[in-house]
C-alpha cells in the first residue's frame, strides 16, 4: 500500500493587518508610547473615539500576536481636508468626532510603526489599505499632513519648512517619512503650519500630502449619501418607587421584578434612578444621622454589584444600575452608577458633580474620569443627575461614541426634575443623541434626605424629522411606578448627524474652541460650611 505524503504542518500567520476593535485599545496606546516617545501619547478615550467613530477605517498591523502598526482615517468633505487645518482641529481633539460618512476624502491622522519593525513593510501594507478602502467607496483620495523629522536637523542651513521640501522632492535630501510617502504616490499640495507643535523634529508644522484615486473622476464627483438603515435598540427606563424594606433581599426581589418585565419585552437596556439604593436604610434599628447612614449604605456595594451582574446574565439584559454611595480605594465616598453588562462584565461611573447638598451632608467627593462604556448595543455614556447640567460631560462621551447617554436621577421638586429634563433635552439636540432618564418617586419617611420624590421619567431624542415629534420617544406619567419601554434607531442618529436639518456636531468650530481634560485634576472642591436651603434632597438636580 502506497503511503499517503507527509503534510507540510501549518503555521499561523505572523503578520495579519485588521480592522482595530475596542479591544486594540491597550496595545495601541502602548504602540504609539514606543513610536512617538518624544511627543505625549493619547489617552484611551480617544482611542476609543477614533475606533467608535468610523470602525472601517482603523486598522492595526498584528506581528506575532502583538500590535506593531496602527492607522486611523475618517471621511471628509473636500472643502475641509484640503484647506489649510491643524492636527487638533481636523481630528477634533484627537478623538476622530469630525467623521463625515458623506465625505468624499479619506483622511490620515494617524499612522505609527514599532520601531523594532520598521524593516517588516508595515508601514507599507498600512498604506496599501488605506488606499484600497479609498478605491472600494470611491473615494477622490487620501489626504493628510505628513511629518518631516528631519527638518529640525536642516533648519539652520534650510530656514523654511517649504525649503525642506523642495529638497526632499528634488533628492538631495532623504527624509525617513517623506521620501516614503513621495515614492508610494504622494504629493505635496503644500506645507500646513503650526499643524502638530508638539512635533519638534518638524517644526511643528506638516507637508499636506495628497494622493489621488485613479479609478474616479474628478470631474464627476459621487454623491454619497447616508443609507435611512434600521439599527433598532430597545430601552427601559424604570421609574422606581421608593418603599420601605425589611431586608437587603426584599430590596433585590423589588429590582428583579422591573427587570424580568424589561426582559419579557426584550429590551437591551434597563435603568434605574440615581441613589435608589437608600431604600436599604429603611431596615435599620434606629434612625440614623447622614454620615452613619452613608457609611451603612456602602456595606451593601459588593452585594449590590453582585446582583446586579447576575440579573443582567440571567436575563439577558443591561442593566444600568442607577446608583450608590461607594467607599473607594482611598477611604472617599462617591456616588456611582455601576453598568452590568450581559456578557458579564461590571463598569462604574463615578458621579463628576456632586450637588451642594451631597457634599454637605454626606461628604461625597466628586469623580476625575469620564468614560463611554462598550456594550453590544455600541458604546453608552452615563450622567448622574447634576452631571446632565455641565454640556462638556455630554460632549467629551459623545466624542467617544456614545450615541445613548443614562441619566438616573434623584429629584425631591418639579422645579428640581425640570433643571434636569431640560438640561438633558438639550445634550440630545446638541449631541444628535439619545438621552434616557431614570428618577425615584414616592417617600421614605424616616430616610434623612429622601423624603419626598419627583420624577417623570423619559426617553429624549434629537429634533429633527426621523425623530419624536416633541422630541420624546416616551415619558411615563409624572409620579407612578412605572416602566417605560422604546424602541431608538441609531442608524437615525448616523443620518442626522451627517444630512440632518442642523448638524451640531460637524458644524463646531474647532479652531475656535475645543475641550481640555486635565488628566491630574486637584481634589474636589470642599463642602460648604452651612447647609444650603431649599436643598435638600440629594440629587437636587
Amino acid at each position: 500500500m502506497a503511503k499517503s505524503p507527509r503534510r507540510t504542518p501549518r503555521t499561523s500567520a505572523k503578520l495579519e493587518v485588521r480592522q482595530a476593535t475596542p479591544r486594540d485599545v491597550p496595545g495601541i496606546i502602548a504602540l504609539v508610547d514606543r513610536a512617538y516617545d518624544r511627543m505625549p501619547g493619547y489617552s484611551r478615550g480617544m482611542v476609543r473615539g477614533q475606533i467608535n467613530n468610523y470602525p472601517e477605517g482603523q486598522f492595526v498591523a498584528i506581528y506575532e500576536g502583538e500590535i506593531g502598526g496602527y492607522c486611523a482615517t475618517m471621511r471628509l468633505d473636500e472643502r475641509i481636508a484640503l484647506a489649510p487645518h491643524s492636527w487638533e482641529e481636523i481630528t477634533g481633539d484627537g478623538f476622530g468626532s469630525r467623521h463625515d460618512p458623506t465625505g468624499d476624502w479619506l483622511y490620515g491622522y494617524e499612522m505609527c510603526v514599532d520601531p523594532a519593525l520598521r524593516g517588516v513593510r508595515i508601514g507599507q501594507r498600512l498604506y496599501d489599505i488605506r488606499k484600497a478602502l479609498a478605491e472600494r467607496l470611491d473615494l477622490k483620495g487620501i489626504v493628510f499632513g505628513g511629518r518631516m523629522p528631519g527638518f529640525a536637523r536642516a533648519k539652520r542651513r534650510l530656514k523654511t519648512p517649504e525649503a525642506y521640501l523642495d529638497e526632499v522632492k528634488a533628492g538631495r535630501i532623504k527624509d525617513p517619512v517623506l521620501t516614503f510617502q513621495l515614492s508610494n504616490g504622494f504629493e505635496p499640495l503644500g506645507v500646513l503650519h503650526n499643524y502638530l507643535p508638539e512635533d519638534a523634529q518638524s517644526g511643528g508644522s506638516a507637508v499636506h500630502m495628497v494622493w489621488r484615486n485613479p479609478y474616479v473622476n474628478p470631474d464627476e464627483p459621487p454623491q454619497f449619501r447616508v443609507p435611512r438603515d434600521v439599527e433598532s435598540v430597545r430601552v427601559a427606563t424604570c421609574q422606581f418607587q421608593a418603599r420601605a424594606v425589611q431586608s437587603f433581599e426584599e430590596f433585590i426581589r423589588n429590582v428583579e421584578y422591573f427587570v424580568d418585565v424589561a426582559a419579557d419585552y426584550r429590551s437591551d437596556f434597563i435603568v434605574f434612578p440615581e441613589l435608589f439604593t437608600l431604600q436599604l436604610l429603611a431596615f435599620e434599628q434606629r434612625e440614623l444621622t447622614p454620615m452613619e447612614a452613608i457609611d451603612k449604605l456602602t456595606e451593601h456595594s459588593p452585594k449590590l454589584v453582585s446582583e446586579l451582574s447576575r440579573m443582567a446574565l440571567r436575563y439577558n439584559v443591561n442593566i444600568i444600575g442607577g446608583s450608590h454611595p461607594t467607599r473607594t480605594e482611598d477611604g472617599d465616598i462617591q456616588n456611582v452608577a455601576y453598568v452590568c453588562l450581559r456578557d458579564g462584565s461590571v463598569h462604574a461611573q463615578e458621579k463628576i458633580h456632586p450637588t451642594p447638598n451631597e457634599r454637605y451632608w454626606w461628604k461625597i467627593k466628586g469623580g476625575k474620569r469620564i468614560d463611554a462604556i462598550q456594550t453590544d448595543c455600541g458604546p453608552i455614556g452615563v450622567l448622574i443627575c447634576y452631571d446632565s447640567e455641565f454640556p462638556e460631560l455630554a460632549r467629551r462621551l459623545v466624542d467617544e461614541g456614545a450615541r445613548i447617554i443614562f441619566v438616573p436621577f434623584c429629584t425631591d421638586s418639579r422645579q428640581g426634575y425640570l433643571r434636569v429634563r431640560y438640561c438633558s433635552q438639550a445634550r440630545a439636540i446638541e449631541n444628535q443623541c439619545y438621552v434616557v432618564l431614570s428618577g425615584n418617586v414616592g417617600n421614605l419617611p424616616n430616610v434623612e434626605n429622601m423624603d419626598i420624590q419627583y420624577a417623570q421619567s423619559c426617553i429624549l431624542t434629537p429634533c429633527d424629522f426621523p425623530f419624536a415629534r416633541d422630541g420624546i420617544a416616551a415619558e411615563a406619567s409624572e409620579n407612578v411606578e412605572t416602566l417605560t419601554i422604546s424602541d431608538v434607531n441609531l442608524a437615525d442618529l448616523t443620518w442626522a448627524r451627517a444630512e440632518g436639518t442642523v448638524q451640531n456636531l460637524a458644524d463646531r468650530r474647532f479652531d475656535l474652541y475645543r475641550i481640555a481634560w486635565n488628566p491630574n485634576p486637584p481634589e474636589s472642591r470642599p463642602a460648604p460650611s452651612v447647609p444650603r436651603t431649599g436643598t435638600d434632597t440629594p440629587g437636587g438636580g
